[in-house]
């Protein structure tokens, strides 16, 4: 059954399940612009689209790689230094800003290499 998803209930209490969906109303209410988000708090930081694409298929590139290789998260997280379970947010996308340091120590514990070009018009 590899590659299937698995889908669990999120179990949460009734206040916490009132609290998100107060939240979810006030967006649909207030329909907040990104700069409203941000002067607010309520966003810390922004990832266009196009990163967040470009990392995705980066880490689903190395994500396989790693498989490849035969190597789980605990031989990942043994060679790299990192928390598995940091390994495993980082492959399925939870970190949507990950330093460079991050991403060079996980490749280089998967026997990968990570480069960067510029093109200039």
């Amino acid at each position: 059954m590899a590659g299937q998803r698995i889908h669990r209930k999120i179990e949460r209490t009734p206040e916490k399940q009132r609290e998100i969906e107060a939240i979810r109303e006030r967006f649909r209410r207030e329909r907040p612009s990104l700069e409203d988000l941000l002067a607010s708090g309520d966003a810390a930081e922004v990832v266009s689209q196009g990163e967040y694409l470009d990392l995705q298929a980066m880490l689903a590139k190395l994500k396989k790689h790693r498989a490849q290789q035969g190597l789980s998260l605990t031989d990942v997280a043994q060679r790299s230094g990192m928390d598995r379970a940091a390994i495993s947010r980082l492959e399925n996308g939870v970190y949507l800003n990950p330093t460079v340091d991050t991403l060079y120590r996980y490749a280089q514990a998967i026997g990968a290499e990570i480069g960067f070009s510029i093109s200039v018009s």
